[in-house]
């Protein structure tokens, strides 16, 4: 477990360094994805998840 929460932080403090850089190249990209897939194997994922649904529905909800 402590590998991966050190894998996870490393690859998320790279992935900020990128997007403030504002230049997001393939490999930047692929770090992120990197980054996205060692969240989902942590107990973070269904925390995230249900977040992220949270938010699709409020957004779907919303009437322009």
């Amino acid at each position: 477990m402590a590998i991966s929460i050190s894998g996870v932080l490393l690859l998320a403090i790279l992935a900020i360094i990128f997007l403030r850089n504002g230049a997001l190249k393939f490999s930047h990209a692929l770090i992120c994805v990197l980054l996205g897939f060692s969240l989902a194997g942590t107990s973070m994922a269904p925390t995230i998840h249900e977040g992220l649904a949270a938010t699709a529905q409020i957004v779907s909800s919303l009437r322009p």
